[in-house]
C-alpha cells in the first residue's frame, strides 16, 4: 500500500524556498514542478527556472492542439466515408457526430487560428486516422475506399456538406 502524506503549513512554507526542492522535482512529481514554475515565472525569477524542461513543455503543448486538430479531423472523415460508402445505415448518431466535430474543429480553430496553415497537413495526417475508424467499425476493408482523402477541405468544414445530410 502506498501511503500518502498530505502537506502541512509548514511543508508548504518549505516549498516555498527553492534550497529545498530536489533539482529533479520535474521527474519525481510533475504536478509540484508545475506548481514551483509557475510560481518562479509569476515572481519574476528567470534564473532558477527549469528551462529545459520548461521548452519541453511548452514544445509539447502545441504539439497536442495539432493532435487534438488531427484526431477530430480522422473522426469527422471517417464518418464522411461511413456516410458515404454505406447509405443505408445513415442515421442520426452520424450526423450528430459530423455536426460536433465540426463545431469542435471550428471553436479549435478560433482558439488557435495559427492552426490554419496546418490544415492541408492535418487532413493528409487525419485520412489515416479516418481510415482506420472506417474499417474498424464497419464491413468495409482498405481496398474499398479512397487512396488520398476525397474530400477539400472547404467540404470537409462546411455545414450543408454533404448536401443529403438534411
Amino acid at each position: 500500500m502506498v501511503e500518502v502524506q498530505l502537506e502541512t503549513p509548514s511543508t508548504q512554507n518549505e516549498i516555498s524556498d527553492r534550497s529545498l526542492i530536489p533539482t529533479n522535482l520535474y521527474d519525481l512529481d510533475f504536478y509540484a514542478w508545475t506548481q514551483s514554475q509557475s510560481e518562479l515565472l509569476r515572481l519574476g525569477n528567470w534564473q532558477e527556472l527549469d528551462i529545459e524542461n520548461l521548452v519541453e513543455e511548452i514544445t509539447s503543448l502545441g504539439k497536442q492542439q495539432k493532435q487534438e486538430l488531427r484526431n477530430r479531423l480522422g473522426i469527422l472523415i471517417g464518418h464522411l466515408l461511413k456516410w458515404d460508402y454505406q447509405p443505408e445505415l445513415r442515421g442520426k448518431s452520424w450526423k450528430a457526430t459530423i455536426r460536433e466535430q465540426r463545431k469542435q474543429i471550428q471553436l479549435h480553430i478560433q482558439e488557435n487560428p495559427s492552426l490554419k496553415s496546418y490544415l492541408v497537413q492535418a487532413v493528409i495526417e487525419a485520412y489515416e486516422l479516418a481510415l482506420a475508424l472506417v474499417v474498424r467499425e464497419t464491413p468495409l476493408d482498405y481496398q474499398d475506399l479512397p487512396l488520398e482523402c476525397p474530400y477539400a477541405i472547404a467540404q470537409i468544414l462546411d455545414p450543408q456538406f454533404p448536401s443529403n445530410m438534411d
